[in-house]
Parts: C-alpha cells; structure tokens; sequence
C-alpha cells in the first residue's frame, strides 16, 4: 500500500505527540488532531485507511465520533484506544463499525503490530470487495473465490476455452469446486442463456442410466408409464455436466461414445433419430489413469470427453484462500452483522487439512455463524476435530490400507456433518453409496 493514510485523534497532547513519534520512526506520515471536530471536518477532505481514536475525549467522545466518521468514510478501518477500565465501552464501538480496540498504556511495539494488523484488515477488505465486484460481473452469481495463483491460472484458461465446444474433463478431490468450474465455464459461454444440466453418475442405479441420459417413451419397460424427456434433450443448445464420469458403466459409455461422435441418440423404446447440440462437461474425484488401466474407463470414451483437462487443487494446497473465503462466507450468511474472528480461530482453520475441502469449509464457517451470538466467532465453537488437529497427525507411523484411511475419513466427516445426506455431499458419494460403505465397515 502506497502512501498510507493514519489519523489520530486523542485530546492528551503527550499521548498525541508519543504516536506520532512512534509512527513517523517506522515511515509513517500521520495525521494528528486533539480536537476530533476537526479530525471529523479533514476525513470529509482525503481518504484515511486507518485511524486511531480515543474513546474518552472533548467535546465529542469516542464512539460519537467514530460514527460520524463512518458517516464520511464507511471503507476507514478504525481502530479505538481505551483505558483498561472502559472495556465494554469499545466493545459498544466494536458493534457501531470499529475494527478493534488497544488498551492504554501501550508500548512502542504493541502499538505499531496493531497499525500494521489494521492495514492487513483493510487490504484485505478491499481485495475481498473487488473478488466480489468481478464475481458479479463475470460469474453470473457463480462464485469461485480464489486469490491462489494456481487456481487463478486454471480460471483464465477455463474462460479462454469458454466459447469452444471442446469437451472438458475436470479433476479435483470431493468439494473443490468441480461443478463451480463447470458452471463458470458455462456462464462465460455463448450457451450462458441455455440450459445447465448436472447429472451425478455416481447416484444413478445401471438400469435407468439410458433412460436418464437418452429419455424414454411410453411402455419402453414396465415403469414407463409416459414419455420421459432425457437430460440430453434438457441440454440442448446448453450444458450437460457429467459428474463423477467414471461412474458411468461400460455400457453405457459404448453408447455414449457413439452419441458423441455425432450428438445423435434414440429414446429407450424409440426408433426415432433425435440431434440436439450440447456441450460436454465431465469431472471426476479419482485418478482417471488407475480407472483406465482397471478397465473400469474405456480408453476410447476417456479421450472423447477429455479435450481440455483441468485439476482443481485442494484447499489443503490453497492456504492461502482460507481467509479470503471465510470472509466471503461471513459475508453471504452472515446477514450483514459485524463479525469479529479471533485470531486463534484463524490459526486453527488454516492449520486442518480440510478432507472435504471448500464445502467442508464452507459447512464449518455456517456452524460458527450459528454458534456466534454475540457476534464473536471463537475457538470454543469450532469442531472438536479441528480444535485438536496438527499437521504432524497426518504423517503415518505405519503403512495402511486403503480401505482402512477410507473408512476413517468417513467417519471424521460423520461428525462434524450434521446428517447423512450433507455428510455424502461433502463425500462426494450418493447416500446410498454412503449407507452400504458404513455398512461395510460397520461404522
């Protein structure tokens, strides 16, 4: 930040003067004022990023003053300065728009670790606020929330092959935002104003995948009871978003194949020819090279469906999107209340590994909102398995089989989703794959 702008206002000269030596030594210019009228009067003039005031003053005390320099600047990041006795009086400010209080007296250290945290706050505000303007502007309301360089390639690449029709395949583990990245895609295409198909291959049961997919007319079997449109004639001129494409039996993916070569399929029970023009989206939470060498994915599908490939990494290897993304969901179900977030609570969500990733997160930071009644977001609210993880638990002190970390990741988001359906969700499985595996390993 260029040329940072600090006001103070404090009506005890000394204390005025102690400030302003403190920030000039460590390359500040400040603004000082010991009559906050007229620190009110300069804030309608320039623009201050941070300011300090004292809660007790004249004529106009802390919090008067507060809000009407909010009144002027709503974007200033203000931090108030109390005595040790006048505690819940900057909490009071806390609710009216302060960022946080310092109480005196106060080092020369202390003082400026709080400039220097107010500052990270605004840059931080304000990076947030241009992620959410280019949302608006570029997501049509799908919002991907990154500052993660890596993840910021990957968009720019999406947008550039946007328009194409090339088939697009794309990676991630459960909850990483594959169908985001699907969606964006779709919303920066010419078929925005088309439909958006999503069809979960892995929650459709093998005898009703080609009815699902190609539709089916009256009396093709002996549940049709009337014509059913499929989803690929839903799609047309749109989207249609395959996901968890690996899913897809053999079967169905020969018959796929050939309605790829030409965008042309029959309904179950039809003889009829139909065409429609939809462009193919797939994604995957697995390896698709260990599904190709099982077998269970045909080479010749695989490469049909993957003419661009994207692999959306975890939150785990995006730390640094943490805090933008908790903000951004404080900010979508917070209804609009003025959160505070303790600083160990930040530490804690950055230090767990987030096996469920952006939707375990985002799952988590509802909770917290939940739990926030005074409107402070404490560690005492957090999951019980992220209050007690470390990075070190992760390493294994002995091999184990897959099956065996499979299960206990089930278990682990057991607890903390609040029931089976949310849990499959974060999963990335049906609830029906999730009830016979708890079956399986008698969880």
């Amino acid at each position: 930040m260029q040329n940072p702008k600090i006001l103070v206002i404090d009506d005890e000269q000394n204390i005025l003067k102690t400030i302003e030596l403190s920030l000039t030594a460590n390359g500040y210019s400040p603004e000082v004022y010991s009559n906050p009228i007229d620190a009110i009067k300069r804030t309608k003039e320039i623009f201050f990023e941070v300011a300090f005031i004292d809660l007790k003053m004249q004529p106009l005390d802390g919090i008067a003053t507060l809000e009407e320099i909010k009144k002027n600047s709503p974007d200033t990041t203000i931090i108030l300065m109390t005595a040790h006795g006048s505690i819940e009086s900057a909490v009071e400010a806390i609710k009216k728009g302060a960022h946080d209080y310092i109480t005196k007296p106060f080092s020369h250290k202390e003082f400026i670790h709080y400039v220097e945290k107010a500052f990270e706050h605004h840059r931080l505000t304000k990076q947030i606020r241009g992620l959410t303007i280019q949302i608006q502007e570029t997501f049509e309301n799908e919002t991907f929330v990154t500052t993660n360089q890596s993840t910021k390639k990957i968009l720019s690449i999406a947008k550039e092959v946007a328009d194409s029709n090339i088939p697009i395949l794309i990676e991630g583990e459960s909850g990483t935002g594959k169908e985001l990245l699907a969606k964006y895609i779709h919303s920066n295409s010419q078929r925005k104003d088309n439909p958006f198909i999503a069809i979960n291959c892995s929650a459709i049961p093998e005898n009703l995948f080609e009815s699902e997919l190609f539709g089916h007319v009256k009396g093709a079997f002996t549940t049709a009871i009337k014509d059913r449109i499929g989803r690929l004639e839903l799609a047309d001129g749109g989207t249609l978003f395959l996901d968890e494409v690996a899913d897809i039996p053999k079967q169905m993916q020969v018959k796929l194949l050939r309605f790829l070569q030409n965008m042309e399929f029959e309904r179950v029970g039809e003889s009829i020819t139909r065409k429609v023009d939809v462009r193919i989206i797939s994604a995957t939470n697995r390896k698709v090279e260990n599904d190709i060498t099982s077998g269970h994915l045909r080479e010749d599908f695989y490469y049909r469906i993957v003419g661009v490939r994207f692999n959306i990494p975890p939150l785990r290897e995006r730390k640094d999107d943490i805090e933008v993304l908790l903000n951004y969901f404080i900010s979508k179900y917070g209804n609009q209340r003025n959160i505070t977030i303790q600083e160990e609570v930040k530490k804690l969500l950055l230090d767990y590994d987030w096996p469920g990733n952006v939707r375990e997160f985002e799952t988590v930071v509802k909770r917290l909102l939940v739990f926030a009644k005074d409107n402070i977001i404490k560690s005492d609210y957090l999951p019980e398995e992220i209050k007690n993880f470390f990075p070190k638990q992760t390493q294994l002190t002995t091999p184990q089989k897959i099956d065996e970390l499979e299960k206990q990741h089930i278990i682990d988001v057991l607890k903390i989703a609040p029931t089976a359906k949310e849990a499959a969700k974060i999963l990335g499985i049906s609830e029906t794959t999730l009830w016979r595996k708890r079956k399986q390993y008698g969880i």
